[in-house]
């Protein structure tokens, strides 16, 4: 199996009320997908055209934010938080990012990351014709590991968790516990041709042969009687 993994270039800065759709829809004027593609979006542009900004003069009301965000603070260690946000995950500040954002303000996570794919994929099989999948993606930290690596927060078209429960490895041993989060994977991978500074948020993976069907996210959060580290 080949893949690709295609920048989309030429977009615009994102302001509130754009239609994102019709925003990506030109970008890829030049590059129009193709059946089963997978059209990676950074969750910075979803919030930005749904208007998940607030104002944050200072440092202070920066925090004031973080705290408002956060269904649950889980840690504290100086301005850092590691909170769970609304939506269920854990991520440090509540996923509340000051990096590129306008001055004096911050973006926030989109209400509800999944319905924001299903927008966006909707309006792209309306266009080009073909069944795609969209990945909505933010970067978060991981415990035990330094570095960040972006992963899914919202998913349409597609199974986010590829479950090998069941199925013999190359041994013949059947596998007992093996679900692979392939959503996390496609996003991290897609982020190698976007980056933080370069200015690309969405990218196509091409050539992945990706369980079609409906998924939520949620799909991916551990239950807290699951988790043996909070």
């Amino acid at each position: 199996m080949s893949i690709q993994i295609i920048p989309v270039m030429g977009l615009p800065d994102i302001r509130q009320g754009d239609d994102l759709g019709g925003v990506l829809i030109a970008a890829l004027g030049s590059t129009p997908l193709l059946g089963s593609d997978v059209l990676v979006v950074t969750q910075k542009i979803v919030s930005k055209a749904e208007g998940a900004v607030r104002l944050a003069a200072d440092d202070a009301a920066y925090r004031a934010v973080v705290e408002d965000e956060s269904r649950m603070v889980l840690r504290r260690r100086g301005d850092l938080v590691i909170s769970v946000t609304s939506h269920g995950f854990i991520c440090a500040n509540a996923g509340v990012d000051r990096s590129n954002a306008e001055d004096r303000t911050v973006v926030l996570l989109p209400r509800d990351p999944d319905e924001s794919a299903r927008g966006l994929r909707a309006s792209l099989q309306r266009e080009f014709g073909v069944e795609v999948a969209v990945i909505i993606t933010d970067t978060f930290g991981r415990a035990w590991r330094r570095g960040l690596v972006d992963v899914a927060i919202g998913v349409a078209g597609m199974r986010p968790i590829l479950d090998l429960r069941g199925t013999p490895d190359a041994s013949g041993r059947i596998l007992e516990a093996t679900e692979v989060a392939v959503v996390d994977e496609l996003a991290a991978a897609a982020e190698l041709v976007m980056g933080k500074a370069e200015g690309i948020p969405a990218a196509i993976v091409r050539g992945y042969a990706y369980e079609a069907g409906t998924g939520s996210i949620t799909d991916l959060l551990r239950p807290p009687g699951e988790d043996l580290f909070r």
